[in-house]
């Protein structure tokens, strides 16, 4: 009886000791339970509150835009140029060159409808008493607008000025003048010098002018040939003038707009809408790359070379 209430005694022992170790490993296991579960709680709290400040910023984002827009340039007034050897009427011809009014040259160009050119050469033979000679030479320059250049107005006002100082820097040029011009395109000057060669004493003109974004460049000259009397310069000048009006028109005929020889310095109607009239798909590269037509009045096309090979 002892030894039985002796093992009852162990036994309750063991059961206890078995109930005390099994609630000590629960409540170590507590802790690591909650851990777990407030570190996914936190984990989850994190990514919810990332996502919704990723949600909020590309909601934020979405109203500015990716990128700034293309700059615009106003579009050019003109889109084409006549034809260099019909922009004087006959009778200008007859006046400036008088032998050689159907003698127009066409110069070569790879784009016409952006830069064009034509010359004329006149001997007057009149035997021992000499020969009076005159040369004449029209170019034409578009310009077209564009976002890298800018607008053609501004391209051709920079290539007018060029020209208009390239005209005052001629080699052997003596007695250089210029002179403001009123009532021929949007700007025009006149520059005028003796240019001193062998066969002779050479009178030259050069007047320029810009019509919106096309430049029109008109060189002439004329000399008294083997003992003939030397021209008057204020005659080939007003001759000069007279014809460069005829040839600024001719640029405003062209594209369909009015008599563009009178205009003032304010630009057409179709430069002040650009939805007059659109710009070419690409700015003109001859119109930018050409070579100034006034130096060729003392360059290899000079006209003192046609003089002596008629004379």
């Amino acid at each position: 009886m002892q030894r039985a209430a002796q093992r009852d005694d162990r036994a309750q022992q063991v059961q206890r000791a078995k109930r005390l170790r099994r609630a000590l490993v629960c409540a170590a296991a507590v802790p690591a339970v909650l851990i777990t579960a407030a570190c996914s709680s936190d984990s989850d709290d994190s990514k919810a509150k990332s996502g919704g400040e990723s949600t909020q910023q590309s909601a934020g984002g979405s109203t500015q835009p990716s990128a700034s827009a293309s700059p615009t340039v106003q579009a050019a007034a003109y889109r084409k140029l006549p034809e260099a050897c019909g922009v004087l009427s006959k009778k200008t011809l007859t006046d400036l060159v008088p032998k050689g009014s159907k003698s127009g040259k066409k110069g070569s160009s790879d784009d016409p409808s952006a830069r064009a050119s034509c010359s004329w050469n006149s001997l007057d033979n009149n035997g021992v008493k000499g020969s009076q000679f005159r040369w004449l030479n029209v170019s034409l320059l578009r310009f077209e607008s564009d976002a890298t250049r800018g607008s053609g107005d501004e391209q051709a006002h920079t290539y007018y000025a060029q020209q208009v100082k390239d005209a005052q820097s001629v080699d052997g040029a003596k007695g250089v003048k210029v002179v403001p011009l009123s009532g021929t395109g949007a700007e025009a000057s006149a520059v005028r010098y003796d240019l001193k060669k062998k066969e002779g004493l050479f009178k030259q003109q050069t007047v320029v002018a810009r019509v919106e974004n096309v430049v029109v460049t008109l060189d002439y000259n004329g000399a008294g040939l083997a003992g003939e009397k030397t021209p008057d310069a204020d005659d080939l000048s007003k001759a000069a003038q007279k014809a460069l009006k005829e040839a600024v028109a001719s640029v405003s005929s062209a594209n369909g707009a009015g008599d563009a020889g009178s205009s003032s310095s304010s630009p057409s109607k179709s430069a002040s809408d650009p939805a007059a009239k659109s710009p070419s798909s690409s700015p003109s590269k001859s119109a930018s790359s050409s070579a100034s037509p006034s130096k060729s009045a003392s360059s290899s096309a000079s006209p003192s070379k046609s003089a002596a090979g008629k004379s």
